[in-house]
């Protein structure tokens, strides 16, 4: 079909859609919206990574409590096993971290992936930090390092068809996994 019939059989022409096609893959991630919309004083006022060492391990997800830095899962996972690795102390960005602080952060981090290798049998991982909220972090204001586990065939249809991100397990039973898989 030409342009002018598609017009005239009420479709659009290909070449009136927005934006250019490129070799970006698009993630619409419409949950994370809930973090936007509460804004950066909320997060202040109620920084979830400063309340979740005053609960108890399960309640707040925890895995592994370390010295300057703790370890939990993230309450809106990517895939099962998603952790965070966050200080204690509220801090923004990894610059403003001390040395103890990224160096336990390093090393959680590590064992993070071992245990997960060892829980999940994994086959890689995406492990990275927003750095602010234009950069994309929810928690904009407590510096958090995400640690996701990645399988071979863990994309499926899925998030594309019915906008469900399929998560085998529940988070207390990864959380009790991880847990009693952790090094002491």
């Amino acid at each position: 079909m030409t342009d002018a019939a598609e017009s005239e059989a009420g479709a659009v022409p290909s070449s009136d859609f927005a934006g250019v096609p490129d070799a970006f893959q698009r993630l619409w991630t419409p949950h994370r919206m809930a973090y936007i919309q509460a804004g950066a004083d909320a997060m202040r006022a109620d920084c979830p990574f400063c309340a979740a060492p005053d609960k108890t391990d399960a309640d707040g997800l925890i895995v592994h409590r370390g010295q300057s830095c703790y370890v939990l899962l993230n309450l809106f996972p990517y895939n099962s096993g998603h952790m965070l690795v966050c200080p204690y102390r509220h801090v923004a960005t990894y610059d403003l971290a001390t040395a103890e602080e990224t160096q336990e952060m390093a090393e959680l981090t590590q064992t993070a992936m071992r245990v997960l290798r060892s829980v999940s049998r994994c086959d890689g991982f995406n492990i990275g930090m927003n750095q602010g909220a234009v950069a994309g972090a929810g928690v904009d204001e407590h510096l958090h390092q995400h640690v996701v586990p990645r399988w071979a065939s863990d994309a499926n249809f899925f998030p594309i068809i019915a906008r469900t991100k399929a998560l085998p397990q529940l988070l207390g039973d990864v959380r009790e996994a991880i847990a009693e898989a952790w090094p002491a």
